[in-house]
């Protein structure tokens, strides 16, 4: 889910057509929905939250990774290279989420609480490699990234492990809400872009250019 901000970016959405955007708005508005609603309910239901937040990231990720592994066999042979490794390591770490969501939810929690700072300092390295904007971004998110792993270890110190665990729980559901809201707005414009009429269709043959002129031989 780290590229979701680049997929649902606006120019993203301005280059899709009316008929694309008709398609494509209802599936991120419930994915968008469905994911803060995830959220909300991993905050409020303490003794089961970390084992939803990780089984549904689970599920999300054996999906994205399935999806790569569909797509790398009709994409040039560079990106299908590419592909296939991260779809290939989407799925394996989806699939073992989700099972480790469904046998225990201490060991759920333990994920979450090492997985949660891990994953905000990978997401923080892959922006910061880049340029502009998302290199701001990446250092924004560094910061961030230590002071929630000092949070959690000095929580943890401090007042006990199992204490770190509920709050790693609920830095992953924030994190998780925050994500659904760029799929949320990106609905809202594809929305837009969707009520509008399709464009004419571009006839072939002659275009009436030359006709003035004594024909398309002339």
């Amino acid at each position: 889910m780290a590229n979701a901000t680049g997929i649902l970016s606006a120019t993203t959405a301005g280059m899709a057509t009316p008929a694309v955007a008709r398609r494509t708005w209802p599936r991120w508005a419930a994915l968008g929905v469905a994911m803060i609603a995830v959220a909300v309910v991993a905050v409020a239901w303490e003794a089961a939250g970390a084992r939803l937040l990780l089984g549904a990231l689970g599920l999300f990720l054996a999906v994205r990774g399935a999806l790569l592994l569909r797509g790398a066999g009709v994409v040039e042979p560079e990106l299908a290279a590419r592909a296939r490794p991260l779809g290939t390591a989407a799925v394996v770490a989806g699939i073992a989420g989700q099972v480790v969501a469904l046998v225990s939810a201490s060991s759920s929690a333990t994920v979450l609480l090492v997985g949660v700072p891990l994953a905000l300092l990978v997401a923080s390295a892959g922006l910061l490699a880049r340029g502009g904007t998302a290199r701001r971004g990446g250092q924004a998110l560094l910061v961030w990234s230590l002071l929630v792993t000092a949070l959690l270890v000095v929580t943890g110190l401090a007042q006990g492990w199992d204490r770190a665990e509920g709050l790693a729980t609920v830095v992953a559901a924030l994190g998780v809400a925050v994500l659904g809201l760029p799929l949320l707005i990106g609905a809202a414009n594809l929305r837009t872009i969707g009520a509008q009429p399709d464009p004419a269709p571009v006839r072939s043959g002659c275009g009436g250019c030359a006709c003035g002129a004594g024909g398309c031989g002339s």
